[in-house]
């Protein structure tokens, strides 16, 4: 089956670059609609979906987006008409993947257009600014692909085409060879980090496939969050296990490592199970590389590689972090559980282990209690959560879940 690219951009000014990756796409067999995103001019040859086109499918026009004078307002219109007809183009079987072109406005675009579109759609940004600290990543598509527009601001040459070609052939290959996500088994999303801080994955994940269902475990590191949530608001999960909220401290301190204000939010919208826990709760990431922040230079740290590094948090930042995740939990339209290991919530924070603080503990565990809202059922546990009973409890409540009709019967 040839695969068909919507290759997008403002054709009005990136005509040469928009054509060359459209002929290499052509070139390798694969097919191509183009779209033009432009306001002020007009194409060399008129794209298949037209800028008219684009602002009407915003419930606009290109002449209101001129009369507004302003570029960030009118990019803004064609940013939401394109989101929308490439949302159509895919639900319709015409497009199998996504590749955009542009410095800050298009890059602006794309990430609108991108976010519209399901994980496993193929989605490249050719972009002066990829991996920039300007891209938020509560703005990014969990399996985007970006390359920097190197040394292409105005014009082919050598160098741009050799980033233009390998970001065709590469969406145009990621196309012919996805495996797009299918829904044979029931899936749950499960949050956690590696095995050297937490554990409960590796017990819990083959005793949820033996009940029938799939399981996806998401490292919470920011774009990990963010790809649940995504899922989570698709309603892509039959219930999740969000046992590892680390980055809903992340981001109330201000860690660029943050998947955004809208973690744990996005399950309890859809009405969807959420068993919860505290998964690292005392921690906060950090970039490695950038110097600690005034607040945390006082904190103990651990390094963990030389691009992330965690502080701990001190009993009074513990009770704010309980607060963010009850403010949060409060909000949820289906059952929640919330499993309390009193022991602990990482490997380093065991009794005598290396981040061990039993006053900051018992701190957070007593601001969980007094903020935990009614619609939230709190199971206190006397077991650290890396130990077999928390895994067992969570079982408990899987179980008891698939009686009272909330998750399908297991296999």
């Amino acid at each position: 089956m040839t695969r068909c690219i919507l290759v997008t951009g403002t054709w009005d000014t990136k005509n040469d670059e928009l054509s060359y990756i459209a002929g290499i796409i052509r070139a390798q067999g694969g097919a191509v609609l183009t779209m033009d995103v432009s306001v002020l001019g007009d194409p060399v040859e008129p794209a298949d979906i037209g800028k008219h086109e684009v602002a009407a499918a915003a419930g606009s026009s290109i002449a209101q987006a001129v009369a507004a004078e302003d570029e960030n307002a009118a990019m803004q219109i064609m940013a939401t008409g394109a989101a929308k007809l490439a949302a159509r183009l895919h639900a319709e079987g015409r497009i199998h993947g996504v590749i955009v072109l542009g410095g800050t406005m298009g890059t602006d675009l794309a990430l609108d257009l991108c976010a519209a579109l399901p994980l496993g759609v193929p989605k490249y940004v050719v972009s002066t600014v990829s991996f920039s600290p300007m891209l938020p990543p509560e703005r990014l598509a969990p399996d985007i692909q970006m390359i920097l527009w190197a040394g292409g601001l105005y014009g082919l040459n050598s160098v741009c085409k050799a980033t233009l070609s390998q970001a065709a052939g590469a969406v145009l290959g990621a196309a012919r060879a996805v495996e797009p996500p299918r829904r044979h088994r029931p899936l749950i999303g499960m949050t956690s980090f590696g095995k050297t801080v937490l554990r409960y994955m590796v017990a819990l994940k083959p005793a949820l496939e033996a009940r029938g269902f799939e399981v996806a475990v998401f490292h919470a590191t920011g774009m990990g969050g963010r790809a649940f949530e995504s899922l989570a608001a698709e309603g892509a999960f039959a219930a999740v296990l969000d046992l590892a909220p680390q980055e809903v401290g992340n981001h109330l301190f201000g860690s660029a490592i943050s998947a955004g204000p809208d973690r744990m939010t996005a399950a309890g919208r859809r009405g969807l199970p959420q068993i919860v826990s505290i998964g690292c709760y005392d921690l906060v990431d950090l970039v490695g590389w950038h110097p600690l922040p005034e607040r945390f230079r006082a904190s103990p740290s651990h390094a963990h590689n030389r691009i992330l590094s965690s502080v701990v948090l001190n009993a009074q930042e513990r009770r704010a972090v309980a607060r963010a995740i009850c403010d949060k939990l409060a909000e949820a339209q289906g059952p929640v559980t919330l499993l309390l290991p009193l022991h602990g919530g990482n490997e380093w924070d065991r009794t005598g282990g290396p981040l061990a603080d039993a006053e900051g503990l018992a701190a957070f565990c007593a601001e969980l209690r007094a903020a935990c809202p009614p619609n939230v059922e709190l199971v206190e546990l006397d077991s650290h959560i890396n130990d077999p009973d928390f895994s067992a409890a969570a079982l408990t409540v899987i179980d008891r879940w698939i009686t009272d009709g909330w998750l399908p019967p297991s296999a």
